[in-house]
């Protein structure tokens, strides 16, 4: 940037901040980076990273989420066109007289309407730049609940598209995004793909055992009746968790322990949670099936036996589902009716610190994402692979663009699919399972080869200076 007087940056999430980590790290970018101070209008929700709260150039302005319950049960419509009125009227205040003069905006898209047009408006009054970071394209979202050919979509289409032409300079998150938007939108864009920042790393023996440590009580909880987990008290002297214990003051992994996987869900319907629910149903049954056990097998025996430490050749899975959203009470209760075995789910939203300490304790991640453009990577395999957790993802158009077959992770199709990886992934679990330790060294090298500090350098830097000039 220019020398001279210290350039402010306003970055405007339409959303919980605390749920969208890449312009929480565009946030730490612009301040210890760039040298910009940055105001954060968003919505209130969910505690951003602590990184951003400690940070005295990063300065969160909380605006209300606008709720029109009453209205949409009389009209769907009215309230829609009632609740983007009073949100672009909240964006002119916060944006025109709440915070200090910015010298550029960085709008997160979508949501579209009506953040693209307050926030133009925003950057002519006040002789701002605007820049959009494009994660995905709105009137595709919209298109998942109303079908692409509904006049609402259109529209929706036509605005994002008019006012995203009006921008002084975008980002975009893949390739084949960057190319959609030359191609057919008129728009320059610069793709700068999601990194994870350095707090997403490995996690040691101490961090592991720590954090189940906490976790100990949610985890051995059943969601329902009880399950391969939850027969494993939790221990009160802290020095054993379901996963470690710790023993002359050395901390090891139980040999019998569950292979953990974790996915990152915002439980919104481009995510199909049934396929992974499916999954873990046929790994139950296709283990059982290959030990020759059958419907009459005592359960409790066999809890009692994984209890007293007897190891098998396949191991119980424990699927931690983060996140929070629309659909998570559904599956919720999905999963309280089957009948599993050697499976066992807990749902949880984690503080914003111990997050990625989850994913570096895991062996695995899965991810649903499907992308309702087609266009877009999910952000959550990039912290994935940033804490050296290789995946199984889900298949669409551009996902090569980050997940490499048979180097960090693999893809599925169908719920089949991904319960052969599972089967082939955890056999000899935890000593001899040498695909999936190959897949990990895959990810920790994916990890060490670029960070979010050093893309954000080479290549959304520039753009702001150009813009600046």
């Amino acid at each position: 940037m220019a020398v001279g007087r210290r350039k402010r940056a306003a970055v405007v999430v339409l959303g919980d901040v605390g749920r969208s980590p890449r312009m929480q790290y565009h946030s730490l970018s612009l301040a210890n980076q760039a040298g910009m101070e940055v105001d954060i209008v968003a919505n209130r929700g969910s505690d951003p990273h602590l990184s951003l709260r400690e940070n005295p150039s990063i300065h969160i302005h909380e605006m209300k989420t606008v709720k029109l319950t009453g209205i949409s049960k009389i009209s769907g419509a009215l309230a829609l066109l009632l609740k983007a009125a009073i949100q672009f009227i909240m964006l002119i205040w916060f944006l025109c007289f709440k915070i200090p003069r910015p010298d550029v905006l960085l709008v997160h898209n979508p949501p579209s309407v009506p953040t693209l047009a307050a926030v133009k408006l925003a950057s002519w009054l006040r002789g701002a730049k605007f820049i959009v970071d494009w994660h995905n394209f709105g009137y595709t979202l919209l298109g998942l609940s109303h079908g692409r050919s509904h006049i609402i979509v259109k529209l929706y289409s036509w605005f994002e598209k008019h006012f995203g032409q009006m921008a002084d300079g975008a980002f975009c998150v893949t390739k084949a995004m960057q190319h959609e938007l030359a191609q057919n939108w008129g728009i320059r864009a610069t793709v700068l793909y999601d990194q994870s920042p350095d707090f997403f790393h490995p996690a040691s023996m101490m961090e592991k055992h720590g954090l189940f440590s906490r976790l100990g009580n949610t985890i051995c909880s059943a969601m329902g009746n009880a399950d391969c987990i939850s027969v494993e008290k939790k221990v009160e002297d802290m020095d054993t968790t379901v996963f470690t214990s710790k023993i002359d003051g050395e901390i090891f992994f139980k040999p019998n322990r569950p292979a953990l996987v974790v996915s990152s869900t915002s439980w919104t319907p481009d995510k199909d949670f049934s396929i992974l629910l499916e999954a873990a149903l046929m790994y139950d049954r296709r283990v059982a099936a290959t030990l020759g056990e059958d419907d009459s097998m005592d359960e409790g025996r066999l809890w009692i036996d994984i209890k007293n430490g007897k190891q098998f050749v396949y191991p119980r899975l424990l699927f931690i589902i983060t996140g929070k959203g629309p659909d998570r009470k559904k599956y919720e209760d999905q999963i309280k009716r089957l009948k599993l075995r050697r499976v066992a789910f807990r749902t949880m939203w984690l503080a914003s610190e111990d997050y990625p300490l989850l994913l570096g304790s895991a062996d695995l991640g899965v991810s649903l994402h499907t992308s309702s453009s087609g266009l877009d990577l999910p952000m959550k395999v990039v912290d994935m692979f940033g804490c050296g957790l290789p995946v199984c993802a889900a298949s669409f158009s551009c996902i090569e663009e980050l997940v490499k077959v048979n180097i960090n992770g693999l893809l599925f199709s169908t719920s089949s699919e991904l319960a052969d990886e599972l089967m082939m992934l955890f056999k000899g679990f935890p000593e001899e399972c040498n695909d999936l330790r190959s897949l990990k060294e895959g990810a920790i090298d994916t990890a060490s080869s670029s960070k979010w500090s050093t893309q954000w350098e080479a290549n959304a830097l520039p753009l702001l200076d150009q813009v600046s000039e």
